[in-house]
């Protein structure tokens, strides 16, 4: 068996995809690909990567929501974020939830594999496009707005993220495993616990949370 470090790559654009694994394949074991959040879960669970180079903006289940979920069922594996959006608040919320690394798709494939090997020493790591000390001050100063919204439980924040993509009650309940009603009754909840009046509203928090794209 091969003594390199496992590497798990979920991205919903496969081009990126098979971009981060002829980049990465040279130095370490990519042992699979997965296209959305849920993906993940399963594929973390069963394959037990060392590192997960993992997109924050994915279907069915975001990377954040994703990577915070397998931080707590496997507390040692790294988590290296890739992705287009350099807003400090969200590289920093990515570190509060349990992120060792967080790149921006615009960095060089050398900056990739460095990122990889720093976090596997027990370093973190900040894309050279990202200043370091601007998302210490936003994680710091500004910890209450960062961490995970505890108004909603984690089980609502995917209800959400799935009306939010546009699925129907009956679509969500097949893909969380519940009773339409059920889910009507996390969307009434949600609704009641943020104020919000309308399906749009939700949406918009949804957005503003990180959990969808605009």
């Amino acid at each position: 068996m091969s003594n390199r470090s496992r590497i798990l790559i979920a991205d919903d654009h496969t081009l990126i995809a098979e971009l981060c694994k002829k980049l990465l394949e040279t130095d370490f074991d990519v042992i699979g690909i997965v296209s959305d959040g849920r993906a993940l879960l399963r594929a973390a669970r069963e394959l037990k990567p060392d590192v997960i180079v993992v997109d924050v903006a994915m279907p069915i289940l975001n990377g954040l929501d994703a990577g915070q979920q397998v931080k707590e069922m496997l507390p040692a594996v790294r988590l290296v974020y890739l992705t287009m959006n350099p807003d400090a608040d969200v590289a920093a919320e990515a570190f509060a939830r349990g992120a060792s690394g967080y790149l921006l798709k615009t960095c060089a494939a050398a900056e990739m594999v460095l990122a990889v090997r720093e976090v596997l020493r027990g370093k973190s790591y900040v894309s050279r496009g990202l200043s370091r000390d601007t998302i210490d001050v936003v994680r710091w100063s500004h910890k209450k707005l960062i961490n995970a919204d505890e108004r909603l439980t984690p089980r609502q924040r995917e209800v959400l993220q799935l009306l939010a993509e546009g699925k129907v009650m009956k679509e969500v309940g097949g893909i969380l495993n519940m009773s339409t009603r059920t889910v009507a009754y996390h969307k009434y909840r949600m609704m009641e616990v943020l104020g919000a009046k309308s399906s749009a509203e939700l949406v918009k928090y949804a957005v503003r949370n990180h959990m969808v794209a605009a």
